[in-house]
């Protein structure tokens, strides 16, 4: 019988390659799924770095997801196709929906609008980030080197970031809202997504009929395990049984997909 579960394509956060999400992609695909991390633009083995030479934006990024998702569908026709995007990633997947032509469903992790107003206390790093330090490392270096948040990045889409960080505007056109079935899963303690800042982006980005928002508390923690910001990619099965879940409401799969 022909698999009709959905593909998922997962976009990375900033700074991380694809291969880190390899528990991801294993987790889906011990439930019958099909997965793949997209790259992450410059930090991938043998990818040029940023450099005042290799220099690249949102819109390369979201174009690039475009393609992912132009070829999935013509690989397995007729099976959804999933962007799950964390953190960075999460902010290309939006991005994607708005501009593009949409995914089936969309599932972000971490995601945000990193603008400074809903951090606490007025965000000071934020502005300090936006308005000072990626401006000037970005001018000075040609990219944005390590050690600061994000190095090495691309010239541009830094600051697309940080301009975001400083006055909410997104580096994409977002004049509409994303209506395909969307899960907005936000992180219990999560200092580089508040809560403040998620609730932003889903009620700003998707419309409200179409979105679903789950927190991944503590307390829904296995042991072992993790809702960090980051490491949660590593033990990720909570995460997993809730996208299925999702997406066997939104009806995007079948009920007997494996929890």
């Amino acid at each position: 019988m022909t698999n009709a579960n959905p593909l998922v394509l997962i976009s990375p956060a900033m700074g991380i390659g694809s291969r880190y999400y390899r528990p991801l992609v294993q987790e889906f695909e011990a439930r019958g799924w099909s997965a793949t991390a997209l790259p992450r633009r410059g930090f991938e083995t043998g990818d040029p770095r940023a450099s005042r030479e290799h220099d690249w934006s949102y819109g390369d990024e979201i174009d690039e997801m475009a393609r992912a998702v132009d070829a999935a569908r013509a690989g397995a026709p007729g099976r959804p196709v999933i962007l799950l995007g964390h953190s960075l990633g999460a902010q290309i997947a939006a991005g994607h929906q708005l501009s593009r032509v949409p995914a089936d469903g969309v599932v972000t992790v971490g995601g945000c609008l990193p603008y400074h107003r809903d951090y606490p206390w007025g965000g000071p790093h934020l502005l300090l980030m936006g308005g000072v330090i990626v401006p000037a490392l970005t001018g000075l270096f040609g990219h944005l080197p390590k050690p600061a948040f994000g190095g090495p990045g691309a010239r541009t889409l830094m600051r697309e970031w940080a301009r975001m960080a400083v006055t909410g505007r997104t580096p994409f056109p977002s004049t509409g809202t994303v209506g395909s079935p969307s899960l907005v899963i936000a992180l219990e303690g999560d200092r580089l997504a508040p809560p403040a800042a998620v609730d932003r982006f889903a009620t700003r980005l998707f419309t409200a009929g179409s979105v679903t928002s789950w927190l991944y508390r503590h307390e829904d923690v296995p042991e072992g395990a993790s809702n960090d910001h980051i490491y949660w990619v590593r033990t990720p099965a909570p995460v997993v049984d809730q996208v299925i879940s999702w997406s066997v409401a939104a009806s995007l799969c079948s009920p007997t997909s494996k929890l």
